[in-house]
């Protein structure tokens, strides 16, 4: 995988998340302009956040208040009344992305903090391959439309070198390949070699 290909998607990707962002900030000032109160509540629960966070840093032991935590779940049902008066559904005040598992980053964290590349990302590095492969209706050519029934179900040894018939051959090909494909993302995975001449189908 060329280096090159990859900083070009995850410019991409990049821009993808400054839209989204800047799309998100476009919603807010013209809700807010609507409906003032809202961005009264926004500003009092980001104060609320920062106060806290101060008072963590600064181990004050009043850091779990009640009242405070009551106050700022009174403003949250506050504002989740404003947005069902209006009709107005919750991800509206929400960033969107067009992958939610890794945010438009292309990574992933696993349990141990570990980064791996994104299914998204990946089937971009995969359709750019496919692309540059000169292979034409690639959408058709899958496992949903493969036909066991165009080989022959006849057993000849001397003919074809196999104690199977070519049809009972080309399915255990199959389910070979599924299982590689199912069992991708695992190490212990085997690799598939295809062999033959030139032209071969």
């Amino acid at each position: 995988m060329s280096n090159t290909i990859l900083n070009s998607i995850l410019k991409e990707y990049e821009q993808k998340r400054i839209n989204s962002e800047l799309n998100l900030e476009k919603r807010k000032e013209q809700l807010y302009k609507k409906i003032p109160r809202l961005q009264e509540i926004e500003n009092q629960l980001n104060n609320y956040a920062i106060s806290t966070t101060k008072k963590i840093l600064n181990k004050e032991d009043n850091v779990s208040s009640s009242s405070l935590k009551e106050h700022i779940e009174k403003l949250k049902n506050e504002k989740q009344k404003i947005l069902v008066a209006e009709n107005i559904e919750d991800n509206y005040l929400k960033q969107n992305f067009s992958c939610n598992i890794c945010k438009d980053t292309g990574y992933i964290l696993d349990n141990n903090y570990k980064s791996h590349m994104c299914n998204c990302l990946k089937q971009k590095l995969l359709n750019n391959s496919f692309n540059k492969s000169n292979m034409p209706n690639l959408e058709k050519n899958d496992f949903n439309h493969f036909d066991s029934n165009l080989f022959s179900d006849i057993v000849d040894l001397s003919k074809y070198k196999f104690n199977i018939s070519p049809k009972k051959n080309i399915e255990n090909i199959k389910n070979s390949a599924i299982k590689f494909v199912n069992d991708f993302d695992n190490p212990d995975c085997k690799n598939l070699l295809f062999i033959g001449n030139t032209g071969l189908r």
